[in-house]
């Protein structure tokens, strides 16, 4: 039996793979501080790299103030009145996570105009643009609709090959060229299903106590749309 030990994976700036599909987003990254608003939002499907990048930004700030200490990452479904009322006293820098999942409104209304107006920075992730996000407090609204978004799309081959050599790599697999051709002509084309399937492969090979084939990424395909079609039908 596969014991499933975490899989932690590379997130500096080195290890995120630049593309068309992702350019305007690094590119507003690497150019902090000189960004046009206090606030950005990195908008994209899940797993296609927000979270990376949040992590590269929150790198490049601890080494420009040379400070070990890491910022605040806060999933917006746990953004609490209190907390938001002591985030900046912990750091000027923040990254709210998932910003369609936001229960407290009010919380994130003070937060946001807390940093704005003490000159912090604050750089939100979602996956729905935040002016098409209906959220019921108006002066919310307004103020998320001027925030810049930065759109990370979908993948091309070029961007699939790339990304399916780093999961492979970070599980310590290096696949051959005819298994990386086989994936991409095979899955579906999306960040988040790169993972999963890369994911799936590593656990069957282990299971099996089978190197990694072409026969095992059929099986990891087949399961995993199964799976997907089952959670839709089923």
């Amino acid at each position: 039996m596969a014991l499933n030990f975490p899989c932690r994976p590379s997130l500096g700036r080195d290890d995120f793979m630049v593309a068309d599909c992702n350019h305007q987003a690094v590119s507003i990254i690497d150019s902090w501080p000189q960004w046009p608003y206090f606030a950005i939002c990195l908008l994209g499907s899940p797993g296609c790299g927000k979270t990376h990048l949040a992590n590269v930004w929150a790198q490049k700030i601890a080494v420009t103030h040379n400070q070990p200490y890491r910022i605040p990452f806060i999933k917006a479904s746990q953004l609490s009145y209190n907390q938001a009322s002591n985030l900046y006293e912990q750091s000027p820098y923040i990254v709210i996570e998932d910003l369609p999942e936001l229960q407290n409104q009010e919380a994130l209304f003070h937060l946001y105009n807390t940093y704005r107006d003490l000159g912090g920075n604050i750089l939100f992730t979602s996956d729905t643009a935040p002016a098409r996000l209906n959220f019921s407090l108006p002066d919310l609204r307004s103020r998320l609709n001027i925030v810049p978004v930065y759109e990370i799309k979908a993948p091309d081959d070029q961007l699939l090959m790339a990304l399916l050599l780093k999961l492979f790599s970070d599980r310590q697999i290096t696949p051959f060229p005819e298994l990386l051709s086989y994936l991409l002509k095979n899955m579906q084309r999306s960040f988040s299903y790169a993972r999963k399937l890369v994911e799936e492969i590593d656990n069957i090979s282990l299971e099996r106590k089978r190197a990694v084939s072409i026969a095992i990424a059929r099986e990891a395909i087949n399961t995993l749309n199964s799976d997907m079609q089952f959670n839709l039908f089923g």
